[in-house]
């Protein structure tokens, strides 16, 4: 009998030929500053950076475009300092303004709806769905029209102001046993239907020319914006941001549930707070520099979560999707003034919006009819 040859030793297994790669996580690499530190996956900082590139050539794109047709070398020459004395006035003080507005105001209606998204953990519970632009807007109206004042300090703090106290009244209508989003969202829409009527009510019984001021500014249009209105805003919008970043490790610490938010050296309540008056700033700020503009708080998130195949959404991606949609809507508005008559941006966002809300709609009375069953 011959000697049998002892099998080999046993080893982990290799991966055969033609098998399949399963990918078990994000790349992602960690930046660190002295105030906090942040796990950015490289899929979404790729995308958020594309759509923050797109957004800037669709606004420089957006300069060509008007009553005075520019080339991108004219726009190129203004911007760089090359161009005669006139482009340069078209170009730096009438429509630089304007898209830059269009990429900043994109961006924190992003940001916006990212924070109450997550906080609700339902995609309807966005700012302008809630209600909370609606208070805003309501503010201004009263600003204008009973007190009189038109200033942008005056009307920016009524904003702030208008926005936090419907975002106080709504929570304390939803309130019973706690809060549900959906709960939340009900109540909002509700509370946004009142403020409405208010409005109307008051546009009504203002003067023919206080009447026409209101009523354009409630559409929604950054074509107003001027660099008086857009430096106080650019400062501002720079505080909301920081105030974003640093509260964006407490909001991804609440999506866990108050327990675990807790262990790691969150408090919720506090949190929630300085979340609330954020998302209501981001909102406020838009509103009293350009009027109400909805939808893109409530489409970005869910649209960047797509993109970017992120389990959340992220206010890094739903800023720059944001930037992306409002830059696209404002060359779109622009575009439609070409062939037809002016339009302002607010009412295209809602037209293309409120096809999505209706889809949303539907998708989360399907999913709250089969919880119930």
């Amino acid at each position: 009998m011959s000697a049998q040859t002892p099998p080999p030793p046993e080893s982990a297994p290799g991966p055969r030929a033609g098998a399949r790669r399963v990918d078990v996580g994000y790349a992602s690499t960690t930046l660190r500053t002295p105030f906090l530190s942040q796990r950015i996956p490289h899929l979404l900082a790729l995308v958020s950076l594309a759509l923050l590139t797109g957004a800037v050539l669709v606004a420089v794109l957006a300069i060509t475009v008007g009553d005075y047709p520019l080339t991108l070398g004219d726009v190129t020459g203004a911007l760089t300092g090359g161009a005669e004395r006139f482009h340069r006035v078209i170009v730096l003080e009438w429509r630089a303004p304007v898209a830059l507005a269009a990429v900043v105001f994109g961006a924190l209606l992003g940001i916006g709806g990212a924070i109450f998204q997550s906080l609700t953990r339902n995609p309807l519970g966005s700012p302008d769905v809630i209600g909370f632009d609606a208070g805003s807007y309501t503010a201004v109206v009263v600003t204008i029209l009973l007190v009189g004042s038109t200033s942008y300090w005056t009307v920016a703090a009524a904003a702030i102001l208008g926005g936090l106290a419907t975002a106080l009244a709504v929570y304390l209508l939803a309130h019973r046993q706690g809060i549900q989003g959906f709960r939340l969202i009900i109540v909002g829409i509700g509370v946004s239907a009142l403020l409405g009527s208010i409005n109307t009510y008051l546009i009504t019984r203002a003067d023919l020319a206080d009447a026409m001021t209101v009523g354009f500014w409630g559409a929604g249009s950054i074509t107003r914006v001027s660099w008086a209105s857009m430096l106080p805003s650019l400062a501002i919008a720079a505080v909301i941001v920081l105030a974003a970043g640093l509260l964006h490790p407490s909001l991804r610490a609440l999506e866990l549930g108050d327990d675990a938010a807790i262990t790691q050296g969150t408090r919720p309540h506090r949190a929630r707070l300085a979340l609330l008056v954020t998302g209501v700033a981001t909102v406020a700020l838009v509103t009293a520099a350009a009027g109400p503009i909805g939808f893109i708080a409530l489409v970005a998130p869910q649209l960047a979560r797509r993109v970017t195949r992120s389990p959340g959404v992220s206010l890094l991606s739903s800023a720059a999707m944001g930037a992306a949609l409002l830059t696209a809507a404002h060359l779109l508005s622009l575009l439609i003034a070409q062939a037809y008559r002016p339009v302002p941006v607010g009412l295209i966002t809602v037209c293309l919006g409120g096809v999505y809300l209706i889809r949303l709609l539907v998708r989360e009375s399907r999913a709250q009819h089969g919880a119930a069953r």
